[in-house]
């Protein structure tokens, strides 16, 4: 022990002191108090953060089932001048391991008296599969019936059911390019046979989005064939660098966009909430760290007998000051790793932990018939604990300076006095 500095030593059996007396006792009451505070902000920081990031990922995940990581379209709407150069010099990039041709073009779907706008986009089944999930399982079959010459279309779940419309049922495309006649400028109509339906899991594109094969909507819409590529890279985080490698490399006058910026003003959103809830919650640990400043002063008050007999024994104020730097430093710290391993805990067990108590109460929290996502996800990421942890034991750090400085500057003649 008497390798530790004397300050260490005497500010650790401050912290563990029993309760001796009443007021001691009050003193460790309202010091544990501290310590549980920190380490429930810590926790409920942890798992909220935990729960806001398995929310995006599972809703990006989604998204990126029907979005591609970069589109790259030919500039003005028009048909890519050649497709196949496009495509293999999209290739040729490293990070790219699957690109596809695609048609996006706006439409109207009628079906009797009720029309919906959708989004056309035509596709070619066996290449699609490289840059999409949603081809994956039992919707492969149903984009496979996308032929050319067939003019069948696959509906998003939600827009079928809004249409009133099934596998076999017959709608009309109405397409913006209309047809120059006599009597005018007349809307071009298709009657298109709906082969099947897709469940992204995104209601806005279950709602709005159509597929159909690249050549029929080449013909619908009158291109001479693809407008645009998609591709999938084998990091999704790395699509805006990628994106701008392509804008360099590819030969002609493309747009290109990845899914952070066809996506910007949700995935804005969603890191404004999340700085919000970080600041709000982290008042809950600045309540609990600067409660230490009560429990200090408290202590020293109590301890200034002590003080006062450290000062005639030699003690700079400096020691003494940082023996109450390291009594409140260690509630700050047991505090925050007691606060670490519970918020890790519910974190990584949220799967396990939801379900239990949704048995135990009787409740559904995500109901299936009203959201989407019907489990609490859960994705503890090091960028959010770290900060966490740093932010915990510098505000109880700094919630120890007032206290200590009054410590330090006890006259020992006044508080031996009445001693």
């Amino acid at each position: 022990m008497m390798q530790f500095p004397y300050e260490l030593i005497i500010g650790w059996r401050y912290t563990r002191a029993g309760r001796t007396t009443r007021r001691n006792g009050f003193i460790s009451f309202i010091s544990g108090v501290s310590m549980l505070g920190i380490a429930l902000g810590v926790a409920a920081l942890i798992i909220v953060l935990s729960v806001m990031n398995g929310f995006q990922k599972e809703v990006r995940d989604r998204m990126l089932g029907v979005v591609s990581h970069i589109e790259v379209y030919a500039n003005g709407g028009q048909a890519l001048p050649d497709v196949n150069q496009t495509l293999t010099q999209a290739r040729a990039n490293p990070e790219v391991i699957g690109a596809a041709p695609f048609i996006a073009a706006q439409a109207l779907l009628a079906r009797g008296e009720d029309m919906k706008g959708v989004m056309v986009r035509g596709v070619d089944p066996a290449q699609e599969q490289a840059v999409t999930d949603l081809v994956g399982g039992a919707q492969a079959a149903v984009l496979a019936q996308l032929v050319p010459g067939g003019f069948g279309v696959v509906l998003g779940s939600e827009l079928a059911r809004a249409l009133g419309v099934r596998s076999g049922d017959r709608v009309t495309l109405v397409a913006p390019s209309g047809q120059i006649t006599p009597g005018g400028v007349m809307p071009r109509l298709k009657q298109m046979t709906v082969v099947g339906t897709f469940d992204s899991g995104h209601f806005e594109y279950d709602s709005a989005m159509a597929f159909a094969h690249v050549d029929d909507a080449a013909k619908i819409f009158r291109l001479e064939g693809p407008s645009g590529i998609r591709l999938k890279l084998r990091d999704l985080h790395d699509a805006r660098r990628v994106a701008d490698e392509l804008a360099r490399t590819l030969t002609g006058d493309f747009v290109i966009r990845d899914w952070t910026r066809q996506n910007r003003t949700w995935f804005a959103a969603v890191q404004v909430e999340k700085r919000m809830m970080f600041i709000i919650l982290t008042l809950i640990v600045a309540v609990a760290a600067f409660n230490l400043v009560s429990t200090l002063v408290m202590t020293v008050t109590d301890k200034r007998a002590d003080i006062a007999i450290l000062r005639t024994l030699g003690a700079s104020p400096g020691s003494i000051m940082g023996i109450f730097v390291v009594q409140g430093a260690m509630v700050g710290v047991i505090g925050t790793l007691a606060g670490l391993a519970l918020g890790l805990g519910v974190a990584f067990n949220i799967d396990v932990i939801v379900p239990a108590l949704e048995q135990a109460l009787g409740a559904s929290f995500l109901p299936k018939d009203i959201y989407l996502i019907s489990r609490m996800p859960s994705d503890p990421q090091q960028a959010d604990i770290l900060p966490i942890a740093v932010i915990a034991l510098v505000l109880a750090f700094a919630a120890t300076l007032y206290p200590s400085w009054r410590a330090s500057r006890v006259n020992p003649a006044e508080a031996l006095r009445y001693e």
